[in-house]
């Protein structure tokens, strides 16, 4: 399976999927522990994250998938919603938590 294939089925296979350096629990970066910080304060459950230093490949080519360029990437409902400054800009307005609950809601 080639790293684009890897990177669609992680991104269709969870409701949320955060692609990030780190994880929530020990983030690597600023960016990534406030959009784990923010999915957390809009309610978000189990979302699926990704940690990219582990995975070389998945953050050589996440970049060209998505055509964002930057760390961390937040995928809803196979989505890209974007990095930090609009996860975090999602959550001031009340979208996020809206956003979230939806992707969460049982089918």
């Amino acid at each position: 399976m080639s790293v684009m294939d890897r990177i669609k089925a992680e991104v269709e296979g969870h409701p949320i999927v955060l692609f990030m350096k780190g994880t929530p629990q020990f983030p690597m970066c600023g960016f990534s522990s406030r959009a784990a910080q923010a999915l957390k304060a809009a309610g978000a459950t189990g979302y699926h994250s990704i940690n990219v230093l582990e995975d070389p490949e998945i953050r050589a080519n996440l970049p060209r998938y998505s055509d964002w360029p930057t760390f961390p990437q937040l995928f809803i409902h196979g989505e890209l919603i974007g990095g930090c400054d609009i996860t975090v800009d999602l959550l001031e307005s009340g979208e996020l938590a809206r956003i979230v609950a939806e992707a969460q809601k049982p089918a």
